[in-house]
C-alpha cells in the first residue's frame, strides 16, 4: 500500500509541474481585413514542436474539407500535422503564432479540386438566358469526356484525379507597433497515389457498373503533376489581396491508399519569397512511415526490425495474458525519429498494470537507443491502462498510470 501510494504523489508531482501557466497571457490587437480585434497570446507552449495558437480559435474558411477528401484518419492527422513540420523552416516555432487558414473559402477549394472543363462541357452549363455569362473553370484537375467508343478504364488511366485535398495554415507574427498581422502562410497539396472511382451508370457492361475501380498514380508522375498544380495555385494566391506580399510555402503530400496502415508522408516543398509570384527551387523531402512488424520494415530497417522483435520476446517472457506488440516508426532520412508502440493486454488488477509498466519502462531504456522519441501506448478492454513517454535526449521517460 505504501508503494501505492508512493506512485500516486509522483504521479500527482509530475502532473502539477507539468500544469500550464495561463496567467501569463499576452493581449495583443489583430489586424484582419482593416478591422481591429483584441486577441490573446498565450505565454505557455506544450512542446517546442508545436506554435502556440492565437485566441480567440477562428476556425477556418474550408474547415473540415479535408475530412471528406482524404482516405484515412492516418493520412488526415500527418497532413495536418505534417504541414506545420514543413512550414517551421520558413516560420520559425519560437516568433511566429498559428492560425487555421482564413483566406481560401470552402466553395473556392471546391472548385480548384474539380476537374478543368472542356470547351462543350462549359457550353453545356451555360445558362440560356443568361448566355454571355461567364461559367467558372477553375478545376486543377484534368478535363475528361467520356467517350463510349473508348475503354472507360484506359482514358481514367490517362487522367486521374491527382490533387485531392488543399490545407491552408497562417502564421501570424508582431509587427513594429507590437500588434499582430499576417506573417506568411503554408498550403498542402494532398495528391492520390491511387485514385479511386466507379463506372457510369451507361457503362456499356451493366454487371460492372457501380463497383470501385482503381488508378495507381507513380511516384514520379504525382510529383511532375502536383508541381504544375502548385505554380498555378501561387498566381492564383496572389490574385487575393492579402496574400499579395506574404511568404508562402507549398508542400506535396502523397496520400497512401485506403486499405493502408501507416499515413502518406511530404514529398517536397518549395517557398515563393515576399512579393514574388515565383516558387524556389523544389526541396526532396525523405519522410516515410512503417509499421512494426511487416515485411517492408524489416527490408527497409532490420535493425529496428530486430530491436521491436527482441522488445517484443521480452514482453512475452513476462507476460502471458499479452495480445501483440503494435509499432509505427516515423523515419527521416533515413533516420529512426519517433517509435510509438501500442501494447493492448488483459488484465486482473491494477497492481498488475503497475507492475507491467514499470517492467516495459525498463525495456524502453535497454532496447531503443536515446536520440528517438518512443511513445508507449498500454491499453486494456477498458480502455487506456498507462502510457510512457521518452522523448529523445531526455535521461529518464514519463510514465502515467491512469485511475
Amino acid at each position: 500500500m505504501k508503494n501505492l501510494l508512493l506512485v500516486g504523489l509522483t504521479l500527482v508531482l509530475l502532473l502539477s509541474g507539468c500544469v500550464p501557466n495561463f496567467e501569463k497571457e499576452e493581449e495583443v490587437v489583430q489586424e484582419t481585413n482593416d478591422t481591429k480585434e483584441t486577441a490573446i497570446i498565450p505565454k505557455y507552449n506544450i512542446s517546442e514542436s508545436y506554435y502556440r495558437t492565437i485566441l480567440p480559435f477562428k476556425s477556418g474558411e474550408a474547415r473540415g474539407l479535408v475530412l471528406g477528401t482524404l482516405n484515412t484518419r492516418l493520412d488526415i492527422d500527418e497532413f495536418e500535422t505534417g504541414l506545420m513540420r514543413m512550414a517551421q523552416d520558413t516560420f520559425s516555432v519560437d516568433k511566429y503564432l498559428y492560425q487555421e487558414g482564413q483566406y481560401l473559402e470552402k466553395d473556392t477549394v471546391e472548385g480548384w479540386l474539380g476537374r478543368k472543363l472542356s470547351n462543350k462541357q462549359l457550353e453545356a452549363l451555360k445558362d440560356k438566358d443568361k448566355p454571355d455569362e461567364e461559367v467558372p473553370n477553375v478545376g486543377l484537375n484534368p478535363t475528361f469526356v467520356y467517350d463510349k467508343n473508348q475503354s472507360y478504364e484506359e482514358q481514367m488511366k490517362k487522367s486521374p484525379i491527382y490533387l485531392s485535398s488543399i490545407l491552408e495554415h497562417n502564421y501570424l507574427i508582431k509587427n513594429d507597433q507590437g500588434q499582430v498581422e499576417l506573417g506568411g502562410i503554408a498550403i498542402g497539396l494532398a495528391l492520390n497515389s491511387v485514385y479511386y472511382y466507379k463506372l457510369p451508370d451507361d457503362y456499356h457492361i451493366e454487371e460492372y457498373r457501380g463497383f470501385q475501380r482503381e488508378v495507381e498514380i507513380s511516384s514520379a508522375k504525382l510529383e511532375e503533376e502536383g508541381k504544375k498544380i502548385a505554380d498555378e495555385i501561387i498566381r492564383r494566391l496572389r490574385n487575393i489581396p492579402e496574400l499579395a506580399q506574404v511568404p508562402i510555402v507549398i508542400s506535396l503530400f502523397e496520400q497512401e491508399e485506403i486499405s493502408s496502415i501507416v499515413p502518406g508522408h511530404f514529398v517536397s516543398r518549395a517557398k515563393v519569397d515576399a512579393n514574388s509570384s515565383k516558387l524556389g527551387k523544389w526541396e526532396d523531402i525523405n519522410e516515410e512511415y512503417h509499421f512494426f512488424p511487416s515485411t517492408a520494415a524489416t527490408n527497409a530497417y532490420p535493425e529496428d526490425a530486430m530491436k521491436m522483435e527482441y522488445f517484443k520476446a521480452d514482453i512475452d517472457d513476462y507476460f502471458s495474458n499479452y495480445t501483440g506488440v503494435i509499432g509505427q516508426g516515423f523515419y527521416k532520412n533515413e533516420d529512426l525519429q519517433e517509435l510509438t508502440i501500442t501494447i493492448p493486454m488483459q488484465f486482473y488488477g491494477k497492481g498488475e498494470v503497475i507492475g507491467f509498466t514499470q517492467y516495459v519502462t525498463g525495456l524502453v531504456m535497454e532496447h531503443f537507443p536515446s536520440y528517438v522519441n518512443v511513445r508507449i501506448y498500454i491499453t486494456s478492454g477498458s480502455g487506456q491502462e498507462s502510457i510512457i513517454i521518452r522523448d529523445a535526449g531526455e535521461e529518464e521517460p514519463y510514465v502515467h498510470i491512469y485511475n
